[in-house]
């Protein structure tokens, strides 16, 4: 909904003799403080919600008992030791690091590269945003249907990110294709990032127990987060010195493939980790479990 709406604001704001940017930033974050709002009067612990039936109560009451012995938390120093940690973190690292660039240069690249207006931009740039949208069901919903075909968990996984990583070489030919070609490349791209975002933020939740999971995911973010801010620098400084679009297309349609690359090298087997191996000095942690 964003690019469309924004490219309203912009062109009524103008025609109203208004600061077109900052309407931008006032009503989007008004839309936000509403949004909250709401959040705060319609959400309800899941065991406290009103509109539970008594099946979904009596189960999520069955879990909660089962945890009423609190286990201690797990080090930040002791989940550092495994190598799937790491794995995860620079794998993250290096997706959102090509995530962020089409996602915060897309509308900029419309302008300067293909001459678009912000009316242009704002017909056009939210179509890569829906097949972002579809991809996160899908690269989940292949995980599940693999799952329910009887294949491995650690084969469910890998596979359906392997589908995933594998469509975004295309994003190379982005300069090189007409308009309306790179607005498909960008779909397949925001489809098959997004397809495989939601399968990476999954995988804390099948090595980890739940009381390390959050501290991995943050963990797994701060990788991602990091990512997207030392690649827009290099990508800015790249278009300072005229490099053009053409490499640094070229570039990162190769980061989610070293990504999942780097997935199959530390992260061996999906499947929980044992945690009392990271006690002892070593990166190789799911080795004897394997075998």
């Amino acid at each position: 909904m964003a690019p469309p709406l924004i490219a309203a604001v912009l062109m009524y704001a103008d025609w109203l003799e208004l600061a077109p940017w900052r309407w931008v930033f006032y009503l989007t974050g008004a839309m936000g403080l509403l949004w909250t709002l709401w959040w705060c009067w319609e959400y309800f612990a899941p065991e406290r919600h009103p509109r539970l039936g008594v099946a979904e109560r009596e189960e999520i009451r069955s879990v909660l008992e089962g945890d009423e012995i609190p286990k201690p938390g797990i080090p930040l120093v002791q989940l550092l030791r495994f190598r799937e940690t790491w794995g995860l973190v620079t794998a993250k690292f290096l997706s959102d690091a090509a995530w962020y660039f089409y996602l915060f240069w897309l509308p900029r690249y419309l302008y300067d590269a293909r001459g678009f207006d912000i009316k242009a931009v704002g017909s056009v740039a939210w179509i890569p945003h829906a097949a972002a949208g579809i991809g996160c069901l899908c690269g989940g919903g292949l995980s599940t249907w693999l799952l329910a075909q009887q294949y491995p968990l650690n084969r469910a996984r890998k596979l359906a990110l392997g589908a995933s990583s594998a469509m975004m070489p295309l994003l190379a030919f982005v300069p090189h294709v007409s308009v309306t070609w790179a607005i498909v490349l960008f779909c397949i791209g925001y489809f098959g990032q997004q397809s495989w975002s939601t399968l990476v933020m999954i995988l804390p939740t099948d090595l980890f127990p739940k009381r390390a999971v959050g501290t991995v995911a943050g963990l797994v973010g701060l990788g991602g987060a990091m990512g997207g801010i030392a690649f827009g620098q290099l990508a800015g400084y790249l278009l300072d010195q005229g490099a053009g679009y053409a490499p640094i297309f070229a570039l990162v349609s190769t980061f989610h493939v070293l990504a999942f690359g780097l997935i199959l090298l530390t992260v061996r087997s999906v499947r929980p980790l044992e945690l009392q191996s990271a006690a002892h000095p070593t990166w190789v942690t799911t080795t004897s479990a394997k075998t």
